[in-house]
């Protein structure tokens, strides 16, 4: 049996007050940015600097998704007669891109890092991680109800999960550095942040590559649909089934139904779709009905 994903009731909140919320935490990822490059300049913390970078793609990210939002409730015109909904994958895309960009370059330069260590403050290290502790999980918590219906929001909330991780991290790390001296920490927990980060851009892109590519959804085996149409009345066979989703929220069918009577097809049609919908979730679909004696 597929599994259910709804058709028609997944959507980003449009209301004022979610646009508002995504506002705040886009300012707040900033601001935090900032600060961050900041105290990791003035204290010499890679790991600090690792964790800005982060927080800047997460701002990044939301502010791309805002944009993605509004063009998405765009209604379909004569140009995308599918509508706009696919310039929030599209935002993903350009998302975990950037993501792994930042990664890789985290990775060089903690590696640098480890041959020419630097002195660094670790009281300044903890102060800066403490407050980007609380911005974290504060923009975490904004995020958090768009982040169940859409790729865009379910990845930026994620980011602000990890980055909260990230920086108990560097905290952590700011404590062995005072306590021990253990300079080596602060590179260590930069390739472990950079790591972190990879292992979701990495675990996320294809995703949004697949949706891009008209790939069938994961849930939806084809195989399963062709049979349960072939055990409806009057259908003889089902050939030339593409199966995609127009979006995150809706799936959509083409197919060739052969029938043993034409004058049938009505009936046949109306009980196809209800199959679909209701079996697969499979809000939209086009079929193109064939006698079985023209076969």
């Amino acid at each position: 049996m597929a599994k259910k994903h709804t058709c028609h009731h997944h959507h980003i909140d449009p209301s004022t007050t979610s646009e508002r919320r995504l506002w705040l935490a886009v300012f707040a990822n900033g601001l935090l940015t900032i600060a961050q490059i900041a105290g990791g300049l003035i204290s010499g913390s890679l790991s600090l600097i690792a964790d800005a970078l982060h927080n800047l793609s997460d701002a990044a990210s939301l502010l791309i998704a805002l944009i993605a939002i509004r063009i998405g409730r765009k209604p379909a015109d004569q140009n995308k007669t599918f509508g706009y909904k696919r310039a929030e994958t599209i935002a993903a895309l350009i998302n975990f891109t950037l993501l792994i960009v930042i990664g890789l370059y985290l990775i060089f330069e903690a590696i640098q890092r480890f041959y020419a260590p630097v002195s660094i403050d670790g009281w300044i290290v903890i102060l800066v991680a403490s407050v980007a502790l609380t911005v974290d999980i504060f923009t975490a918590a904004l995020t958090y109800s768009q982040s169940k219906n859409s790729m865009n929001m379910r990845a930026a909330f994620i980011h602000n999960l990890t980055d909260a991780l990230a920086s108990v991290g560097v905290i952590v790390a700011g404590i062995l550095i005072m306590l021990y001296g253990w300079v080596w920490v602060d590179a260590a927990l930069t390739l472990v942040i950079a790591a972190y980060v990879l292992w979701h851009g990495f675990a996320e892109i294809p995703k949004a590559i697949h949706l891009l590519m008209d790939g069938t959804p994961e849930d939806i085996d084809i195989p399963e649909v062709k049979t349960a149409i072939e055990t409806i009345d009057g259908v003889q066979d089902v050939h030339h089934i593409h199966i995609r989703q127009i979006n995150e929220q809706k799936t959509a069918l083409e197919a060739h139904v052969v029938i043993d009577n034409p004058q049938n097809i009505d009936i046949i049609k109306i009980t196809i779709k209800t199959l679909l919908h209701d079996k697969f979730d499979i809000c939209h679909s086009t079929i193109e009905f064939e006698n079985n004696k023209c076969q």
